[in-house]
C-alpha cells in the first residue's frame, strides 16, 4: 500500500504525474536526478510511501530506510561512483524543503568534506 499526499511534489513524481529523470527504481523507492545539483552526481532517493521526514519513516517502517540506502548505493555505482555521501535533512531548520522523506546521494567531487551538505 502506497501512502500519498495530494499536494506533495515527490508523491506526484512517484505516481508519474510530474516528469523526472529516473536513475533507478526499487520495490519501495525511486531514484531521480536532482534538478539543483550540489555535486557532479546528485540524485534523490524517494520512498513510494509519504512520510514527512526520515525520522517519521523510521518510526512507521524502519525497513524502508534500508531500501533507500540500498537503492542509493545502486544508482551511485551505476553512475561510476564507489564513494558517495548520503544526506537526509529532517526539518526546515536542517534545510529540508520538500517534506517527503528522501535521501540526497552526492558524489563525483574531491570536495567531499564534512562541510559539504
Amino acid at each position: 500500500m502506497t501512502v500519498t499526499v495530494d499536494d506533495c511534489v515527490f508523491c506526484k513524481i512517484v505516481a508519474g504525474d510530474l516528469p523526472a529523470e529516473v536513475l533507478g527504481r526499487g520495490e519501495r523507492a525511486l531514484a531521480i536526478r536532482d534538478l539543483h545539483p550540489q555535486a557532479p552526481f546528485h540524485a534523490l532517493v524517494i520512498p513510494f510511501d509519504h512520510h514527512e521526514n526520515a525520522a517519521a519513516s523510521a518510526a512507521a517502517d524502519p525497513a524502508a530506510l534500508g531500501h533507500l540506502v540500498l537503492l542509493a548505493g545502486e544508482v551511485a555505482r551505476e553512475a561510476g561512483h564507489d564513494d558517495y555521501r548520503l544526506v537526509a535533512n529532517t526539518g526546515a531548520g536542517a534545510g529540508q524543503t520538500v517534506f517527503h522523506t528522501h535521501l540526497h546521494v552526492l558524489a563525483g567531487t574531491t570536495r567531499m568534506t564534512e562541510s559539504l551538505v
